[in-house]
């Protein structure tokens, strides 16, 4: 076997130390023929391991040029580097440099996922290959459950992987005992006969013996390159050539599915790591979702309370405003202006309001409680229901009757031993009146806790023998089925102001109110939300703090990884997938917390419940997918930019 396969011409390594520049390498001329079996000697420190980088295309040379099969190698790009190392070369290192997170057979499958094979012929070569190296009960073993030598074999399986045309040997007896040390050495004796190029790089003379050709490094340079006088094999016979790599197409296809799998292992081998790093997006994610079912339950509970006040109404209140001071002092609604608006189209019932404190008293039960007049409509008006008895009608509103409606909660207090309400004669501010009625319990409460007592009289009974006063507190109009409230309020106030010749009352309506409530409530989520986007940032720079880390411990797996053929797209969609998938687990946890949270608050708040909603997860997990995707780039550039020779030697 014949032919000029590394060339090397004038080639110098030099690294810089402070203000002084060394030099690994001074002006190495070498060629190695294809089918032969190298030993580059020398002493520690010589420059025979910066040689073998160079040569299996982990470093690149200062000055001078290296070519494979006449191609220059300084005109390749870094992945077009790992594409080499994937096609020509096979790395068996002394320290065996397995990925600890899998297993024997992952272990060797891996320079082919890079290039893109299918998974069965990867599988089915790497077990062949463990197979004839005598693993084949250690193929799901770790590299912690291995020994030494058998740790080494699964290192030359993987070299061979692609066919490891070139096999790159770092002291590979350095670690072994004698006897694995002689197996190691006869299998790369069999090695080459089969027609692999091996270059040996050592300081053991006896492991030298076993090549062909010596080139002995010494400072540098190249003191010597004699022949061993060791006969070739009798017959080279080429070596079994690997199934043919995946198309570039294919390999696009598989890298995500792959990555996606190395990711998972990762994460899994590292489970607490893991979990701490996700703690900041679950905590986050919890929020958020809370924060925002929190806010739609509270304002579903608002505007459920406004909607008793009627489908839709139009509160009339003297004075310009709802601030207005002056506003007790103005005495402008009329019962003229109450009957007028009731013949309107537009409503559907009116109701004229007054109202007073004072004190309920029966028998030797005596409760201050608020004393409101109203007309016959006001249980229409606001959707009150009498749960026993009737409402007073329209001519006991006419006639000034001293009837009157109580409240359940008024009914309990002044009644507490259950007695029948009903025909009972109650003092209301020192009137007698007879119970006719009790509304539903919390009826009319539109913010309140519903506490308060109350008392529903005819409002001309309240102003004629309570207040003593002509005008009227408010009048409310429901308006009819299908009439906008901006129009009915436009309408109200024409009519109002031509009664009065000026503006002295102000308008609110339900819609008003809704609207009102619904803002704060948009703006008070917000605001909440920001706090708990805070948190997701705060998770996110988590994400990445600890991937910077992760990457920093992780550094001699990337070296690994790109010595045997991993593009930098390679060890960059790794990172990044395990940076998103943090962030997506994470996020699904935040919302299954979040879940429990509304659980919880559902057995200690009765008065409204938390509304998820779909469009707030699917948020709270792109929001989450987004922050991993971020967060996790800086740390997977970094990761892919790791110089290969320099990830190998970090421990």
């Amino acid at each position: 076997m014949s032919g000029t396969l590394l060339r090397l011409s004038g080639v110098w390594r030099e690294y810089q130390a402070g203000d002084h520049t060394v030099a690994a390498l001074k002006a190495i001329d070498l060629v190695i023929e294809a089918g032969e079996m190298v030993a580059i000697m020398g002493v520690s420190g010589s420059g025979k391991s910066t040689l073998m980088n160079i040569l299996g295309c982990l470093d690149r040379p200062t000055q001078g040029s290296y070519e494979i099969y006449g191609r220059n190698t300084a005109e390749l790009s870094p992945d077009e580097l790992a594409a080499l190392r994937r096609e020509y070369f096979g790395f068996i290192f002394q320290r065996y440099h397995l990925l600890p997170d899998l297993d024997a057979q992952a272990n060797v499958e891996a320079p082919a996922i890079y290039a893109g094979w299918d998974g069965r012929r990867r599988r089915e070569r790497s077990m062949a290959l463990l197979t004839r190296l005598g693993l084949s009960d250690r193929l799901d073993h770790r590299p912690n459950q291995l020994s030494g030598g058998q740790q080494q074999r699964v290192s030359v399986a993987r070299a061979l992987m692609n066919g490891g045309e070139v096999i790159l040997a770092d002291e590979p007896t350095g670690a072994l005992d004698s006897r694995s040390g002689a197996e190691m050495m006869t299998l790369l004796e069999e090695l080459n006969a089969e027609g692999h190029t091996i270059v040996l790089v050592t300081h053991d003379a006896k492991v030298a013996a076993h090549a062909r050709r010596i080139v002995e490094i010494k400072d540098g340079e190249i003191v010597s390159d004699r022949p061993t006088g060791r006969p070739a094999p009798e017959q080279a016979r080429p070596h079994a050539a690997p199934p043919k790599a995946g198309t570039r197409w294919l390999a696009s296809l598989t890298q995500p599915k792959e990555a996606l799998r190395m990711a998972l292992a990762a994460m899994n081998a590292h489970r607490l790591r893991t979990f701490l790093t996700m703690l900041g997006i679950i905590i986050g994610v919890a929020s958020v979702t809370s924060i925002v079912a929190l806010g739609a339950g509270s304002r579903q509970a608002v505007l459920g309370e406004i909607g008793a006040m009627g489908s839709d109404t139009v509160t009339v209140y003297p004075g310009v405003g709802a601030g207005d001071p002056r506003a007790v002092e103005v005495h402008t609604l009329t019962v003229t202006d109450a009957e007028t608006l009731k013949a309107q189209s537009y409503a559907d019932g009116v109701t004229p309001t007054v109202d007073t404190k004072g004190l309920l008293r029966f028998g030797n039960v005596s409760v201050p409680g608020s004393i409101n007049g109203v007309g016959e409509q006001y249980f229409k008006v606001r959707n009150v229901r009498i749960a026993e008895g009737r409402a007073f009608g329209r001519d006991d509103v006419a006639g000034y009757v001293q009837d009157v409606v109580i409240d359940a909660a008024t009914a309990k207090s002044l009644f507490p031993n259950g007695a029948d309400p009903i025909g009972k004669t109650i003092f209301v501010a020192g009137m007698p009146a007879s119970v006719v009625g009790v509304a539903a319990p919390n009826a009319n409460v539109i913010f309140g806790t519903g506490d308060e007592l109350r008392v529903f009289a005819p409002y001309t009974t309240v102003m004629a023998r309570i207040l003593h006063e002509p005008d009227l507190r408010s009048v409310i109009i429901r308006l009819a089925e299908g009439v906008p409230s901006p129009v009915a309020e436009g309408a109200i106030t024409r009519l109002l102001n031509l009664r009065h010749e000026k503006t002295d009352f102000y308008l609110v309506s339900s819609d008003s109110v809704r609207r009102t409530v619904g803002a704060v409530t948009v703006v008070l989520s917000l605001l909440i939300g920001g706090i708990g986007a805070i948190s997701l940032l705060v998770g996110g720079i988590g994400v990445m703090n600890i991937m910077l880390v992760s990457v920093t411990e992780r550094t001699r797996e990337i070296g690994v990884r790109t010595a045997i053929g991993a593009r930098r797209s390679d060890i960059m969609a790794q990172f990044i997938i395990e940076a998103v998938l943090v962030s997506l687990i994470g996020g699904g946890l935040g919302v299954l917390l979040s879940f429990g949270v509304g659980a919880v608050f559902a057995q200690f708040v009765q008065a409204f419940r938390m509304i998820y909603s779909p469009g707030s997860i699917i948020a709270a997990f792109a929001t989450a997918s987004l922050i991993g995707l971020v967060f996790g780039w800086l740390p997977a550039r970094n990761a892919a930019r790791l110089d290969p020779v320099a990830a190998l030697a970090r421990e």
